[in-house]
Order: C-alpha cells, then sequence, then structure tokens
C-alpha cells in the first residue's frame, strides 16, 4: 500500500528528526478496505500521529499552523489535491475523563502509540500505518475481514466518552455494510439515551451521512432498533405499527421505509430523500378510525408543519427547510388524465414553482412505488409530465404578465406602492384559469376596472386571490383524495 507522497514526506520529516510518526484513522482503514474489498476508496482526509510535541512539529514544518488545545498541528502541504492540500499532525495523547459526554475534560500528551489508539472509538479506526508496516493493537484488520463494528477496548467506556459514537457505530456498519460485534450492539442499546448530550449538527451531519449511503433504510431500522431515532426522528416512530387503509399494504413506518429506499436505491438527492422518508409523517397525528377505512385527512399539512420543526430542530439551512416542508406539504396529488384540469396543474406548478417539479414527482414516485398496491400506468406519469412542460410556459407568476409595474404607473398615473402589487396578483388570478386572456390589451382595460376600487377592496380581492392560488388546485382534487381516504 502506497502513502501519497504529502503524507509520505511529512512522515519522513518526522522520522528523520528522530520521532515516531504514522498515518492513523479513517485513511488507514480505507486502505485496508480496499486491500480486503479489492477496491480503490479514496480517504476524504489524511490524519499523523507522532510523539513529536507541537512545537517540535511546528520547528520541522514552518507552514503550520497550532491553534488548539488537542496537540493538532495542521500543515500545508501546497498540494494540488484537495484532500491532501492540509493534513493534520496530532501529538500521542491521552483523554482524561468525559463530564459531558462529548469532550475530554484533560488531555495529556504521551510517548506510546498505543495509549493514543486506546482511545480511538472503534477498532478499524485505530490501526497505525507508516508505509512499511501496519501496527494494531486492537484486531482492527480482523474486524475490517470480519465486517464488524467493535469499539475500542470496554464498550461503555467508550461511548460514555462521547456519545455520538453511539450514532457513529450505526453510521459506519450501514456505510460498509458491516455488522456491529454484540457487545458493542448491547452497550449502544444500554446509553442511547446519551445521545441527549449531543449538540443537533453533530447528529443531522451523522443522520445525512447515513441517508446518503445505499442502506439508507436499514439504518434508519437500526437507529429505532438500538434506541437511537426516538432521539433524532421521534416523529417518524411513531408511525411503527400504524396501520392504514385497504389503499396500502404497509404500516406507515414500513411506508415511510419503503419510499425512502425507492428514492435511494434511484440515487435521488438529500432533500428529496428526507421528503420520501418525512412525506407521510403527519398520519400518525391524523389518523380517524381503524382498519381498510380509515382516513388520513390532509396528513399532508401537517406532516408539513411537522417536517419544518423537524428540519429546524435538526439545525438544516433555511432553504433547505423550505425546500423539503414544500415537497411534503404538496406531495399528495393525484393526476387522471380525464379528472384533472390543466387549470388545477398550473396552480399546482404555480404554488410549487416549475423549478421544483421535477423533484415533487420524484417524492409523489417514492410515495407511489412504497405503497404496495397496483401504480399508475406510465402514461398518466408521461402525459402528466407534458402537462406540466405545457403550462410552464403559460403565465403562473406576475413577471410573466404581458404588464408590468412600470406599464401600470405609466398608465394609471400612480405612484409606486402596494395598490400595484394587488393589482397585478389579482390580473395573474384571472390568467391562471385563462392563459389566452394574457394580452396586454385586456390586461390594461381590467387594470383600469380594477384602479377605480379603494385600496382596502383590492387588497381583500388580493387576499382572496392568493387562497384562490393556494386552495383552487386542493379543491379540485377533494372528491378524489376523499375516494381514496387521504
Amino acid at each position: 500500500m502506497v502513502l501519497p507522497k504529502e503524507v509520505k514526506n511529512i512522515i519522513e520529516a518526522l522520522e528523520s528528526a528522530g520521532f515516531e510518526a504514522y498515518a492513523v484513522g479513517g485513511c488507514v482503514r480505507d486502505f485496508v478496505l480496499s486491500n480486503v474489498k479489492g477496491l480503490s476508496i479514496e480517504p476524504s482526509d489524511w490524519d499523523i500521529t507522532t510523539n513529536a510535541k507541537p512545537e517540535e512539529i511546528q520547528k520541522i514544518f514552518k507552514k503550520s499552523v497550532y491553534e488548539n488545545d488537542f496537540g493538532t498541528v495542521a500543515i500545508n502541504t501546497e498540494s494540488k489535491n484537495e484532500t491532501l492540500k492540509i493534513i493534520e499532525i496530532t501529538t500521542y495523547r491521552i483523554e482524561e475523563n468525559y463530564t459531558d459526554k462529548r469532550h475530554p475534560d484533560e488531555v495529556k500528551f504521551t510517548t506510546k502509540l498505543e495509549d493514543d489508539l486506546a482511545r480511538r472509538d472503534f477498532t478499524i479506526n485505530a490501526i497505525a500505518y507508516d508505509g512499511k508496516k501496519f501496527i494494531d493493537f486492537f484486531d482492527g484488520q480482523k474486524d475490517i475481514k470480519n465486517k464488524l463494528i467493535r469499539t475500542v477496548g470496554n464498550p461503555d467506556k467508550r461511548f460514555n466518552e462521547d456519545a455520538l459514537r453511539l450514532l457513529r457505530a450505526i453510521r459506519f456498519a450501514v456505510q460498509l455494510n458491516f455488522a456491529i460485534e454484540p457487545e458493542t450492539a448491547k452497550a449502544i442499546k444500554k446509553n442511547a439515551n446519551d445521545l441527549v448530550a449531543i449538540s443537533k449538527e453533530r447528529i443531522r451531519d451523522e443522520l445525512i451521512k447515513i441517508i446518503m449511503t445505499e442502506n439508507a433504510k436499514p439504518g434508519i431500522e437500526m437507529l429505532r432498533e438500538f434506541g437511537l431515532l426516538k432521539h433524532i426522528l421521534p416523529e417518524v416512530e411513531e408511525g411503527f405499527a400504524v396501520g392504514q387503509n385497504k389503499h396500502h399494504i404497509y404500516t406507515v413506518w414500513e411506508h415511510n421505509l419503503l419510499a425512502l429506499d425507492w428514492a435511494v436505491k434511484h440515487n435521488y438527492k438529500l432533500e428529496n430523500r428526507l421528503a420520501s422518508l418525512l412525506h407521510d409523517v403527519g398520519k400518525p397525528k391524523t389518523k380517524r378510525g381503524d382498519g381498510l377505512d380509515s382516513t388520513f385527512y390532509n396528513h399532508e399539512v401537517v406532516g408539513a408543519k411537522m417536517t419544518a420543526k423537524i428540519l429546524e430542530r435538526l439545525k438544516f439551512p433555511k432553504k433547505f427547510i423550505e425546500k423539503v416542508v414544500l415537497l411534503v406539504r404538496y406531495h399528495l396529488f393525484y393526476y387522471n388524465v380525464e379528472e384533472v384540469s390543466e387549470s388545477s396543474v398550473r396552480r399546482l406548478v404555480k404554488n410549487v414553482g416549475p423549478e421544483n417539479m421535477d423533484d415533487l414527482l420524484e417524492v409523489r414516485i417514492a410515495d407511489r412505488k412504497g405503497s404496495g398496491v397496483p401504480k399508475a400506468e406510465p402514461y398518466k406519469l408521461r402525459h402528466l409530465r407534458a402537462i406540466i412542460e405545457k403550462v410552464s410556459r403559460d403565465p403562473i407568476s406576475v413577471k410573466m404578465l404581458k404588464i408590468n409595474g412600470d406599464d401600470l404607473m405609466a398608465m394609471l398615473k400612480v405612484d409606486p406602492g402596494p395598490k400595484i402589487g394587488f393589482i397585478l396578483n389579482i390580473l395573474l388570478d384571472e390568467i391562471l384559469d385563462d392563459p389566452e386572456k394574457n394580452g396586454k390589451k385586456y390586461l390594461s382595460e381590467q387594470a383600469k376596472k380594477l384602479n377605480g376600487e379603494s385600496l382596502a377592496k383590492l387588497e381583500k380581492m388580493f387576499k382572496m386571490a392568493q387562497d384562490k392560488t393556494r386552495e383552487a388546485a386542493e379543491e379540485e382534487f377533494k372528491g378524489i383524495k376523499s375516494k381514496f381516504r387521504v
């Protein structure tokens, strides 16, 4: 196994100065995995451990930065490879007492490599390599060969040091398609409640990694099995064993996971995978009745509100949250060639945004494929895509009207103000129903009539138009939704 020249040069420089130095952690794990699986796995970063103190490291490497209390010095290698441009070198250390179950109360430097490796989380991450030999005190290579996730030493102690390791164990298991060693598994279940001590940002980052693996479905199942999901996505867990009606053969829990699995197998991006997992999160709270005739009216509205709270709690970015909430809110559109008009599709496109329609269709397909009932004919989907493409060319926003604010101000001789916005949106509402009316002459005539109304009346008409935009498509689908008890 050949180390990159940047890593090799650092190790050789430290050795020439009389110190020990080894690549360690995930980069070595990936090296060994490549050998075992016969694959080429590119490490995402490179870390080096040494018995040299930080000040000794900085004397050897002038282009370095040391701004922490953990003995880690960042070296700028000036490599053109971004992964190798900054390499961190950390002095062998011992960490003592983790009062907050997140950070060591005290860090001490040590001269023994074994002490440093003994503090690491899992055996697969506790292998050192200097380009010539592996140092593996805890049988990490054996566990890689046997596809096992095992803690270094006492599992309770390891998880009490950093409760995020509870989640990392699941993440490594699903990423690598490994099993979790029995004593390690037992300790995860025992210490699962300690996850509450971990910041939501760190939990979010691990969850994303699980969702983006090819084993996302079994990953979520493992989180519930090990008692961790209730601290991450308790709303999803509420769907466990919640039966549905005659239009589903799976429970809410099973259905949501099957939708996620479809999204994973078809390489959906993160927001669409999350929307697929969360699309029916509102069902347990909206369920009425039981058995084949139970109903879940407005679960998409309730689910959208729940999704917003879930993603806000996990500290996802605002725009990302808005996108996922939108997909959950509008996932429940029904389309039948002979039952739904172009007008309602046009309003759906306006509500969702033309740029989000492909994503909405992906989530809807994942929903259908995860239902376990006969699927919509491909013709319907092709027809819907054609209609969406057609109506997306029609005016679905004020900017697409054949008249603008400047035109109105000049024609009506009024100053900038809310009146102009009210008139434009009232005109748009009419054009949504009949795009053929989108001509400057017709719009000008209508604008002159509206100009005669009071500002209060225009505001009322504007709000009615906004409500209609949000609700008209829903109203058209109402009977169909009722038929399907959703």
